[in-house]
């Protein structure tokens, strides 16, 4: 990477130029809907707590919308603050994030599994003025939990409910008035450039880094997706994967708004369900990880019947077994396409469908429009076809920084961004992760803060020294496996661990799944883990 710094101003001069920023916002294309096609559905939502599905078309979900703005600008919520939504794939989620959008505030997508450990620094770092949550979501009391977040945040001051059945009930607080805000396209109060999002992302420094994107980024991600995939209004997009994440909050949610598409939400993943809504509703595109592939073709195999007109399927978060490509493309008829992206720089390459069966098992895409990539060693010097360095990435797509960490650095003067991963590229330009330079381990398509995770391991009062892995698995690509050095006379179990996740009020999905109890864990001469020798060990042992 080239050392100085990054001349921010002529990197927007030149996305300008080349078409890639538009400098609109997402209420021109939902105006746009509104006259075109006032009538059709913008959002199907299912649940798994209720039978059928509520509509709403695109001029009821205008009003909705302009309504919720108002209400939001009531509650005091100005241009730039920080309005945090931890809610499942609900309608509301869609009409809150587009009502932010409209008075200039800042939407902080939050994902269901967050417990008090993850929602209180996120809540409490970024300063969140209002939460939106469901009153219970899988058996968890949210409401609860936001109102004991609320005595420990200063700034949130307020909690809406979904579902709520008093004076802090979503329909109450935001839908109940007469007041509205209409759209302004031409004059928008949140500026293109301005942060739009900021969603927290797992890094390897123990807090999680808030990763900042204007509409400017997330369009540009929208049209190169659409662009790819020859997605039009016509299309009909199913929204699986969380909002909570980048995969279902711009590679879905977003393109949807953008192309007056209909998005279909399923809030709880149940394969047999989603499949079937798939061929009652017509869908013919979706994005999600390696695991959500694998369950549609065991479904359609089990006797749901075969989503007909889903044409397209966007994977990413791990590699896709080839025998599972040749089967979705057998069984389904279905063009699955690899993705290789991040929360930092969105979908950054992808696998055109023409060429997904013979590229989607074997390399993670090329990039996409408006996004430029490159192979380095640890000099900075390009690194030859086929060979392995660090991955860069720089481009139309790229996030804004980190969120009150101006610390960090983030791009070298050229613009280029290090991913932390490794890769190889072929002669096409289609690259291949095979590798990471940082410790991250990823669950499903979920990174798992493993420094977090190994510091919580150290105050346990039976071990004196521990190390997170990952380990491989055939559906989620990859499982939390735990090393640990027990103190003498102590002892530890799985069940142990995990009841003491539970204490410590972690995300389920972040617990270890394994406990491996050695002697001591192998160390560099300078008294580093050597992590590799413990994936391996976690392989072989798996």
């Amino acid at each position: 990477m080239t050392a100085g710094r990054f001349d921010t101003a002529a990197h927007a001069r030149a996305m300008r130029a080349s078409g890639f920023w538009l400098d609109t916002s997402y209420d021109e294309f939902l105006v746009r809907a509104i006259e075109a096609t006032p009538d059709k559905p913008a959002l199907v939502a299912y649940r798994a707590d209720r039978e059928g599905a509520r509509r709403i078309g695109w001029r009821e979900f205008g009003d909705l919308v302009a309504r919720s703005a108002a209400a939001l600008r009531g509650l005091g919520v100005e241009a730039g603050d920080i309005v945090g939504v931890q809610l499942p794939n609900w309608w509301e989620f869609v009409v809150v994030s587009l009502a932010c959008n409209r008075i200039g505030a800042v939407v902080n997508p939050l994902m269901p599994i967050f417990r008090e450990r993850e929602m209180g620094y996120m809540l409490g770092f970024a300063e969140a003025k209002v939460l939106v949550v469901p009153k219970m979501f899988r058996g968890f009391d949210h409401a609860a939990m936001a109102y004991a977040l609320k005595r420990e945040c200063p700034k949130l001051q307020h909690v809406i409910v979904v579902d709520g059945e008093g004076d802090d009930g979503f329909e109450k607080m935001l839908l109940s008035g007469s007041a509205r805000i209409e759209p302004t396209p031409a004059q928008p109060l949140l500026a293109p450039d301005a942060m739009a999002v900021v969603m927290f992302t797992s890094g390897t420094t123990g807090s999680p880094k808030g990763v900042m994107h204007s509409t400017n980024t997330l369009l540009a991600c929208n049209r190169s997706l659409a662009g790819r995939f020859g997605l039009v209004t016509d299309d009909v997009m199913l929204a699986c994967s969380p909002l909570g994440h980048m995969t279902g909050y711009a590679a879905v949610m977003l393109l949807g708004v953008s192309l007056g598409s209909t998005v279909v939400l399923q809030d709880v993943w149940e394969p047999k369900r989603g499949v079937t809504l798939m061929a009652d509703e017509g869908v013919t595109f979706t994005a999600a990880s390696t695991p959500f592939l694998s369950d549609i073709c065991e479904a359609v195999a089990g006797g749901a019947p075969r989503p007909s007109r889903l044409r397209s399927f966007l994977c990413g978060g791990a590699p896709i077994p080839p025998v599972l490509i040749e089967r979705a493309a057998r069984e389904l008829d279905l063009k699955v396409c690899s993705l290789w992206g991040m929360t930092e720089s969105l979908s950054s390459t992808l696998t055109e469908p023409a060429r997904a069966h013979d590229k989607s098992s074997r390399t993670d895409g090329r990039s996409l429009e408006g996004v430029d990539i490159q192979v380095v060693d640890f000099d900075g010097k390009p690194m030859p076809v086929g060979q392995t360095g660090r991955l860069l990435v720089r481009g139309a797509q790229m996030f804004m920084g980190y969120y009150k960490r101006p610390d960090i650095e983030t791009f070298d003067a050229e613009g280029w961004f290090d991913t932390g991963d490794l890769a190889y590229m072929d002669d096409e330009g289609y690259i291949r992760i095979n590798g990471r330079t940082k410790d991250v381990l990823i669950r499903g398509g979920e990174n798992v803060p493993v420094v977090e995770i190994e510091a919580l391991l150290y105050k346990h009062p039976s071990v004196a020294a521990a190390a997170l892995v990952g380990y491989p698995d055939a559906r989620l690509g990859e499982r939390g496996c735990a090393f640990v050095v027990l103190r003498p006379g102590a002892g530890l179990t799985l069940d142990d661990l995990q009841v003491y996740m539970a204490e410590c009020k972690v995300a389920k999905q972040y617990w270890p799944e394994r406990v491996e109890v050695v002697a001591d864990l192998p160390r560099t001469p300078s008294g580093k883990i050597q992590k590799f020798k413990l994936r391996e060990a976690a392989a072989k042992a798996g």
